[in-house]
């Protein structure tokens, strides 16, 4: 009951997770591509086990990226209006700025920047868990994704693999 993972479907898989990085080349192409390469190899239950994982990453990564910039937009709209009146502050009357001009801003400043911190740590986060991912692949292993929202439902192989392992234990027992 031993199913053997050949390198092409290592390297399939693999692709599928690198295939992430086409977000870099052209909109969407974190969606595109993975789903492309799982769509023409999903027969296989390696490359359909890795498909459906850098799918469901993506689409989380989404999500999550979406939550931060929506919480982020009335700051932002906020900013963007005290930063005009500051501004206007500045031309008008260059030798009268108080601090208290630049400290209704400054809060909002932090705001933004916490955000980006956000941003920029989920970016990492998916860096390193896509790296992660694309070795474990290429080494023949499973990989479930840290934070991954499962939209799209899977299997491990590995689970199969024991179950089918129990139950023919099972059946040689009785």
């Amino acid at each position: 009951m031993k199913t053997t993972i050949t390198e092409n479907q290592k390297n399939v898989a693999a692709a599928m997770h690198l295939s992430t990085f086409a977000k870099f080349f052209f909109p969407f192409g974190n969606f595109i591509a993975p789903l492309l390469l799982w769509t023409f190899n999903k027969e296989r239950p390696f490359a359909d086990e890795h498909g459906k994982e850098a799918i469901n990453f993506q689409l989380s990564i989404f999500v999550y990226s979406s939550i931060i910039v929506l919480i982020s937009i009335p700051f932002v709209l906020l900013f963007a209006s005290d930063f005009i009146t500051l501004i206007d502050t500045f031309n008008h009357s260059v030798e009268i700025t108080s601090i208290k001009d630049l400290n209704s801003v400054s809060g909002y400043i932090i705001v933004i920047f916490i955000a980006a911190m956000f941003i920029i740590g989920l970016f990492i986060f998916e860096l390193y868990a896509v790296i992660s991912a694309t070795i474990a692949a290429s080494k023949g292993k499973t990989y479930k994704y840290p934070l991954r929202i499962p939209f799209i439902k899977t299997t491990s192989q590995v689970q199969e693999m024991d179950k089918g392992i129990n139950q023919s234990k099972n059946e040689h027992v009785n």
